[in-house]
């Protein structure tokens, strides 16, 4: 800025261009606001990807030291790897690749690709028969929309393909994604063999199988090339349905049989399932529907919802089409809910203006509002940055903050034309004395909230936005102030009301008072004031901490953990007997019920579950509100009463990166035993704690195995291997698939197996008849092998390669993760002392989470001091000024922690950022009151008369902009998310102010009282 510039004198000098530039603002900005998208939540990265291996045949021992430890090792070598799970089952390992919270989104495909070529490179030292490993990094997609198709005596392939024809309809509905189908139950031909009716022929299912493979095979039977055409050869044979096997007939030496004469064909579905969905207790076929990123959820919603009502009014009578979850209405109200708080902040803020300054410099700032709002809308179309919870959340914070230039620069007008200065001279000389304070204050200011934005961590990225949006919007609000306010003052301010000035006028008299009484006393000032802060510091061992508040949403999320070696019927079974319940609960709109797997995400900070036969999950939509918190608290005590042995959480929606169970120790060593007794007696040591509930094991229970050892030269001997004895056993108890057939878009596995009391029972096993392929004789399987009962872990949890149990718990009361967990602190921490050596034991979920979140900000706080220092430096140009200025920031804990506590909110992550943001808001005030110090004193006033002029003529304006600092923040102290951040500011702020006003005046005092300057007591009231 040249010496000499006045830019509010500019604008003056041009002022048909000034308005031009704010017409096309204006328009501009409403344009960008229509335009933006609309979502719930920030878009942030997923950064994990899941690894799959399968062994087919080999166990569980071999899968882990053989295909687990030989991917988890490979791993290691990439550089952003932060660390891996793994669980392993007999013949299936499955990883699970965490990269460092640091990572920036624009560098997570690269260690994608790197994850995949390391694994493209150990392929080849992987055992023979590995299939794999397949990739899935795709958890990032939101399916905010779900449909269930419902039907009396409507077949599950009836519903499937009712939904693929809903899928295929559903083709051009704009910025349309992702669309899968939930719940889908494979068909199946089953072929029951009867094993000992083929021994008693003389049959090898073996050639059975050859057979049919044989006549259904896809070969190609060539094609004639003649002069003037190209005719193609097609060989007929291939099975169309299950009537053509039927049909078929086989030959066995001499003998022909119809396939039909030795097994029963039935066509049916995959059992057992491998996951089921359902809608109130109903059968159903699910359609996730997911948006392109960066599109408008409620146009989209809308759009959708249009598209499904013009295609269920082609389905047939009986089949429904419910609506599961609607994130378009969800994002509806949410949005409402904000705009709603917005608009509240901009009437809290104009009234604060229009009170203190009158209707006509009121109006001045008022108008200031809008062309920043404009501006900041027109960025966030620009940077892609859409209207969402943080985003929006951002706004109302900045609306308090983005109206201080104005307000200064208005009562520094005002001020001027009371001294008899002209309306332009005014507007000039309100840039000569405030502009560069007030751009050093904004830049402080914005220099608080630098740590939410240079946060890397995934928490960080949640939050970024909030960052870029007020760090715009404080910057575009300076230049507001000081090009456009000008222009609008001189067109809008007259002089003064008499009636201002006279009521100004007494409340400064009384301030007057209250000063002199600070200053005059100013050894008790500072003194009562630090001990103020010693409590406040004691006082922050009483809050509790935080990550993510819970959503405010009606759903609840139920999951039940039966053990590790139960069935999916079992799951289901016990599914069942929990929704009896729900149908006629009053508090309950409609669930959902995912078997076997979790649900879709359908929105982002959900912790998904893979599949496995163990586990489900209910989504249940409350009635919202109240209702919620009663079904929460009945369905635990349901749960704890009628549940015993089942592991199962009742948990509203989280908000933030997901965390899982609330209570989480992970304890890990070397051995697999070893691990599990030490897991049992934290397990003990952890139930002990009254505010605890039911501790789950992510994996624990030993599981049965019914071990046939082979005596290999006896099987030699009868011509047998232990691959044939496999495949037999194999096709006898699971079935195996020997072809396909192709039906329309479908492929139908035909599978043999033996029939149901065969396959079913152990105890035949051992009459089992074994086809022998060189002498084609039957040989009973004891003949070769014995049978006999084991126990082995079904599976296996290990992370950085070791064997690892992770404790899971939810808890009892209203305490928080971190202040059950510090309870616990001295019991774990002794547990763990008497450990062997190489176990070990870690604190996990929602208290690990938070810890990790919070390092990359202090990583990043000496920057945001340093760039504080520097700005002071340059404002100040004086050590001393500057360490007065910063003395007020860290005392604004005084109201942190006094707010907090009297409305018991917890201080989680979105609150430390917030209490880190008041430091630049708080030293905003400061050196803009230190600067006026400064300027008085090189005008020729004393000290002591400089000290309560500058802080009389500064107190105005400090005041109006803390009140509409804090106030603007009311709307939303009353969500669940923003709730103990805008307490904690509300606090800050308030209490700051005051200590601004007084407290700084009288350190000032104190520290300039060494340079021999007369400083007389101010014992009077003026």
């Amino acid at each position: 800025m040249k010496e000499g510039f006045n830019l509010s004198g500019w604008a003056l000098r041009h002022r048909t261009l000034v308005w031009y530039a704010m017409l096309v603002t204006l328009l501009m900005g409403a344009f960008s606001y229509v335009q933006l998208g609309r979502e719930e939540d920030p878009a942030f990265a997923i950064k994990t990807m899941v690894i799959q291996a399968r062994w087919p045949g080999a166990t569980l021992d071999e899968t882990l030291q053989q295909v687990t430890d030989r991917l988890e090792k490979k791993l290691e070598e990439i550089d952003a790897l932060d660390y891996v799970r793994s669980y392993t089952l007999a013949g299936e390992a499955t990883l699970f690749v965490f990269l460092k919270s640091e990572t920036p989104a624009r560098a997570i495909p690269d260690a994608w690709y790197a994850v995949r070529k390391k694994m493209q490179d150990i392929r080849g030292e992987l055992p023979s028969g590995v299939q794999g490993p397949a990739f899935n990094d795709e958890f990032g997609d939101v399916f905010g929309n779900i449909y269930a198709l419902t039907g009396e005596g409507f077949s599950p392939r009836q519903l499937r393909d009712y939904a693929e024809q809903l899928r295929l309809g559903l083709q051009g509905v704009p910025r349309l994604g992702k669309v899968e189908v939930l719940g889908s139950q494979p068909e199946v031909i089953y072929l029951d063999f009867s094993i000992r009716r083929l021994a008693a022929l003389g049959i090898d299912l073996r050639q059975v199988i050859q057979s049919l493979q044989a006549q259904n095979a896809v070969t190609p039977a060539g094609h004639i090339d003649g002069e003037q055409e190209r005719i193609a050869l097609q060989a007929s044979g291939a099975f169309a349905s299950e009537a053509d096997l039927q049909a078929v007939s086989l030959r066995f030496g001499e003998r022909l049989l119809r396939l039909s004469d030795l097994a029963r064909i039935e066509r049916g579905y995959a059992q057992p399932p491998a996951s089921l969905f359902r809608y109130n207790g109903e059968a159903a076929i699910g359609l996730a529907v997911a948006m392109q990123a960066g599109g408008n959820i409620q146009d989209f919603g809308a759009a959708l919802q249009q598209r499904i009502d013009e295609l269920t009014a082609n389905l047939p009578l009986g089949l429904d089409v419910h609506q599961v979850s609607s994130q378009a209405e969800v994002v509806d109200k949410a949005i409402g809910t904000f705009t709603k708080a917005l608009f509240e902040a901009v009437l809290i803020v104009l009234v604060v203006s229009f009170i203190s300054l009158g209707m006509r410099a009121g109006l001045v700032v008022a108008c200031s509002i809008p062309l920043v709002l404009a501006m900041v809308f027109l960025f966030m179309s620009y940077s892609g940055i859409t209207l969402q919870r943080i985003s929006l959340g951002a706004l109302i914070i900045a609306l308090g903050l983005l109206v201080d230039d104005a307000m200064i620069t208005v009562e520094m007008m005002i001020k001027r034309i009371e001294a008899g200065d002209s309306l332009t001279k005014a507007a000039t000389h309100a840039y000569t004395s405030t502009a560069f304070p007030m751009l050093t204050g904004t830049l402080v200011t914005v220099a608080g909230f630098v740590p939410i934005g240079l946060n890397a961590s995934s928490a960080g990225e949640y939050v970024f936005t909030m960052f870029a949006v007020i760090a715009v919007a404080l910057l575009l609000s300076w230049l507001v102030a000081v090009v456009f306010a000008p222009l609008l003052g001189v067109y809008l301010l007259r002089r003064p009301a008499q009636a201002e000035v006279h009521g100004s006028s007494r409340w400064e008299r009384l301030f007057s008072a209250w000063l002199a009484l600070a200053l005059g006393h100013r050894n008790w000032t500072v003194g009562l004031t630090l001990l103020a802060f010693a409590i406040s510091l004691v006082g922050t061992g009483l809050l509790q901490r935080q990550f993510f508040p819970d959503s405010d949403r009606p759903e609840i999320l139920v999951d039940f953990h039966l053990p590790q070696h139960g069935s999916i019927n079992a799951t289901r079974e016990t599914m069942d007997r929990f929704e009896q319940a729900l149908a006629d609960d009053p508090d309950v709109l409609r669930w959902s019920s995912y078997v076997g797997k979790g649900a879709v995400r359908f929105y982002l900070p959900l912790d998904q579950q893979l599949s496995n036969p163990f586990y489900g999950q209910v989504l249940i939509v409350s009635q919202g509100g109240e209702a919620r918190d009663r079904l929460l608290a009945r369905l635990r005590a349901r749960l704890r009463e009628e549940f015993v042995g089942i592991g199962a959480n009742v948990q509203p929606l989280n908000m933030g990166p997901p965390v899982g169970w609330p209570i989480q120790y992970r304890i890990s060593g070397p051995d697999i035993q070893q691990v599990r007794r030490q897991a049992m007696s934290l397990a003990a040591l952890i139930d002990g704690n009254p505010n605890i509930g039911q501790v789950v094991y992510d994996w624990n229970e030993p599981g049965k195995v019914l071990r046939i050892d082979i005596e290999q030269d006896k099987a030699r001997q009868f011509g047998l291997s232990s691959q044939d004895t496999a495949q037999i056993l194999n096709s006898v108890v699971s079935g195996s698939s020997i072809t396909q057939i192709r039906d329309g878009i479908h492929l139908v596995d035909v599978v043999a197996r033996a029939q149901a009391d065969e396959r079913q029972s152990p105890e035949l096993l051992g009459s089992l008849q074994i086809p022998s392929g060189r002498t084609g004789e039957s040989i009973p399987l004891l003949a070769f092998a014995s049978i006999r009962y084991e126990q082995e872990q079904p599976l296996v949890w290990r992370r950085d390669r070791l064997p690892t149990i992770t404790l899971k718990a939810n808890i009892v009361g209203n305490l928080q993760p971190d202040a059950l967990v510090e309870q616990l602190r001295s019991a774990v921490d002794d547990f763990t002392a008497q450990l062997p050596a190489r176990y070990q034991v870690k604190v996990g979920g929602a208290v690990e989470a938070s810890a990790r979140s919070q390092e990359p900000i202090l990583r990043v706080v000496p920057w945001m001091l340093f760039l504080m220092v520097t700005l002071l430096m340059i404002q100040l140009q004086s050590v001393k000024q500057v360490l007065l200025v910063l003395s007020v920031a860290p005392l604004g804990l005084i109201g942190v922690v006094g707010a907090l506590l009297v409305t018991n909110s917890p201080l989680g992550f979105v609150a430390i950022l917030g209490v880190l943001a008041l430091i630049g808001i708080i030293v905003r005030n400061s050196v803009i009151l230190v600067s006026q110090i400064e300027s008085f004193r090189q005008q020729g006033l004393a000290l002591q008369a400089a000290v309560v002029s500058a802080t009389e003529h500064r107190c105005r304006p400090i005041l109006l902009t803390a009140a509409a600092s804090s106030l603007a923040m009311i709307p939303i102290a009353r969500e669940a998310f923003w709730g103990p951040m805008a307490y904690a500011m509300i606090g800050g702020i308030a209490v700051a102010t005051v200590l601004t006003l007084f407290f700084l005046p009288a350190l000032y005092l104190l520290c300039h009282a060494d340079q021999g300057e007369e400083v007389e007591a101010v014992n009077e009231m003026p």
